[in-house]
């Protein structure tokens, strides 16, 4: 495993309906929902390790903590960026933020646990 902090990774999404926290049942408005913010958080760590993993391994969400502070409306776009802010053992925690052309979305952290895929599948599937 050749993952060190500060690796970081940027991912980007223009609203769609089916983002919404109507379409998704997380609330009764047509704006970007919660746990889709927390879909994008967890992608752009994803990508920040990704190509830094051995073979074989990935990584799987453990933790999220997050501030949702702005509403986005279907057609906008956000960016969210993330950071390895710290390693300890297989454990990697991110920092991350989602922005809008009209400020800050959302802010928090991941922490995400590297494990061998096929084991942790297999293992699931018990």
């Amino acid at each position: 495993m050749g993952v060190e902090p500060g690796l970081a990774a940027t991912v980007e999404l223009t609203v769609k309906e089916g983002d919404t926290a109507e379409a998704l049942r997380s609330g009764e408005v047509p704006v970007l929902a919660t746990p889709r913010v927390v879909a994008l958080a967890e992608e752009a760590s994803i990508a920040a390790v990704r190509d830094q993993l051995d073979d074989g391994e990935t990584t799987v969400g453990v933790r999220v903590q997050l501030d949702h502070l702005l509403a986005v409306p279907v057609g906008k776009s956000v960016r969210a960026e993330a950071k390895l802010e710290s390693i300890e053992g297989r454990r990697l925690t991110f920092v991350f933020s989602v922005n809008a052309e009209h400020g800050l979305v959302a802010a928090g952290k991941v922490t995400r646990v590297v494990v061998d895929r096929a084991r942790f599948i297999a293992k699931a599937n018990e």
